[in-house]
C-alpha cells in the first residue's frame, strides 16, 4: 500500500534521499522545506529522474507553520501515514559547552528538538493506526555511548529529540502508532562534510526502512543500520 509520507528538510541531503527513494516505491511524498527556491529546485531534481512529489513550504521553527501544515494535509490528502522530522542544524560556533551562549542553545534546541514534538502534535491527528513517526537523531545523543568533543549543543538537542521519541511513543501507542528515533551515521552531507564515511543513500536507508516496512515495529526505540540500539 502506498504511503502519504511528510519529510521535514526534505530539499537536500539525507532528506532529500530519503524522498528521491520513497518516491521511487511509489508512495506519495510531501517534500518539505522553509526555502521555496530549493524546493522547487528539488522537486526538478526529482522529476529529472522520473520521480514526483508534492512540495510544501515548512519553517519548522515557526510557530505558526505548524498549524498550517497539518491544515494543508488534511485538505489535500485527508491524511498522514508518515511523518519523518528530518529537518535540523549544526551551527559552526557550537565548539565548546562551557562558552555556548543563549541564543546558539536556545536555537538549536528549538530546531532539532522542540519543532519536532510541536509539529508531531499538530499532525498526529492525521496519522491513522498503523502510522509512523521517525526522528532523525544521532549517535551524538545517545547517554549510553556519548562521543562527546563535537558539536556539543548539537548533541544534546539529539539527546532532548530522542527523550521527545520515547514520550510521544508512550502517548501515540494506544492508537497503534509508532514513534522511533535513527541515528544515519556520519553521512556526506553539508552538515557531516565531505570527509564523512557514508553516502546519503546509506544515512537514508534506515528512515526508509522504518517507514515502509510491512513488519511490526516496536516503538520508543533508537534504530541504526535496521538494529535497534542502545538510548
Amino acid at each position: 500500500m502506498n504511503k502519504i509520507i511528510l519529510i521535514t528538510g526534505a530539499n537536500k541531503g539525507i532528506g532529500f534521499e530519503a524522498a528521491r527513494q520513497l518516491a521511487g516505491q511509489g508512495h506519495q511524498v510531501i517534500l518539505a522545506a522553509r526555502n521555496p527556491e530549493r524546493g522547487q529546485a528539488a522537486l526538478a531534481a526529482l522529476a529529472q529522474n522520473g520521480l514526483t512529489a508534492t512540495w510544501l513550504e515548512l519553517d519548522v521553527a515557526q510557530p505558526a507553520h505548524w498549524a498550517r501544515a497539518a491544515t494543508t494535509v488534511r485538505r489535500d490528502f485527508g491524511r498522514l501515514d508518515v511523518l519523518v522530522n528530518n529537518a535540523g542544524i549544526l551551527r559552526p560556533d557550537d565548539r565548546d559547552i562551557l562558552t555556548a551562549g543563549p541564543e546558539l542553545v536556545q536555537a538549536t534546541l528549538a530546531t532539532n528538538a522542540l519543532a519536532p514534538l510541536h509539529l508531531t502534535q499538530a499532525l498526529a491527528p492525521l496519522l491513522p493506526a498503523g502510522g509512523r513517526v521517525v526522528m532523525v537523531s544521532s549517535g551524538g545523543g545517545s547517554l549510553t555511548d556519548p562521543v562527546g568533543g563535537w558539536s556539543p549543543v548539537y548533541c544534546v538537542s539529539k539527546t532532548l529529540l530522542n527523550g521527545i521519541a520515547r514520550q510521544l511513543a508512550h502517548a501515540l501507542q494506544d492508537r497503534q502508532i509508532t514513534v522511533n528515533a535513527m541515528c544515519p551515521g556520519w553521512v556526506r552531507t553539508d552538515m557531516g562534510g565531505r570527509n564523512a564515511p557514508r553516502s546519503v543513500a546509506q544515512g537514508a536507508d534506515t528512515l526508509v526502512w522504518l517507514a515502509t516496512t510491512p513488519n511490526q515495529l516496536p516503538t520508543g526505540r533508537f534504530f541504526r543500520d535496521r538494529k535497534e540500539i542502545p538510548w
